[in-house]
């Protein structure tokens, strides 16, 4: 049986609700049981915001996370609020702006530029939400690479379909190209 819970943390205005939306809807095509929730601060942007889903073959019968099997965390902040929540076997992947790493030897941990690839690479912070599926993706294969793309592009604004192909493709580059890069796993 197959059941992954993941939480995927930073600030408001970096797209998390819309990427844990498209997460969701990727594992639907699957096939999979599914249960997507999110939370954000009440600032419009810069406050915390969290998106979770529960990916699962079996029916899900209550739909909070309480550990989460991956952590995707893009701001100090989110980091030093939900590391406790990644259980041991975890992953947590950080984007690399993140300077003060967990002290876990039970997780791995990979520091990743999502952020700066978004801003450098595409012109965009935008997008940093698509960078962070393609390296999940790449981490975890917790859905097929094609429904994902299908998820993304269903889910974007018109006109951005281009972009976020390309942001997609960063994040799966960031990782299948870097395997053995100094940003791969740190602990």
């Amino acid at each position: 049986m197959m059941r992954q819970e993941l939480r995927l943390s930073g600030s408001g205005g970096q797209g998390l609700i819309l990427a844990g939306i498209i997460l969701a809807e990727a594992a639907l095509y699957d096939g999979k049981n599914v249960v997507q929730s999110q939370s954000y601060g009440p600032e419009a942007r810069g406050g915390a915001s969290k998106a979770e889903v529960i990916i699962s073959d079996e029916t899900i019968n209550y739909p909070k996370i309480n550990k989460c099997d991956i952590l995707l965390c893009l701001t100090q902040k989110a980091c030093d609020k939900y590391i406790e929540s990644l259980k041991p076997g975890g992953i947590l992947i950080l984007d690399d702006t993140i300077s003060n790493i967990p002290n876990r030897e039970d997780i791995k941990i990979y520091k990743v530029p999502i952020l700066e690839t978004a801003s450098k690479n595409l012109k965009s912070f935008m997008v940093a939400n698509i960078v962070a599926l393609g390296s999940i993706y790449e981490l975890t294969k917790i859905v097929t690479k094609e429904s994902l793309e299908k998820a993304v592009l269903n889910r974007v604004p018109k006109g951005t379909e281009q972009l976020n192909r390309k942001a997609l493709e960063e994040g799966f580059n960031l990782i299948s190209n870097k395997k053995e890069s100094s940003y791969g796993e740190v602990c």
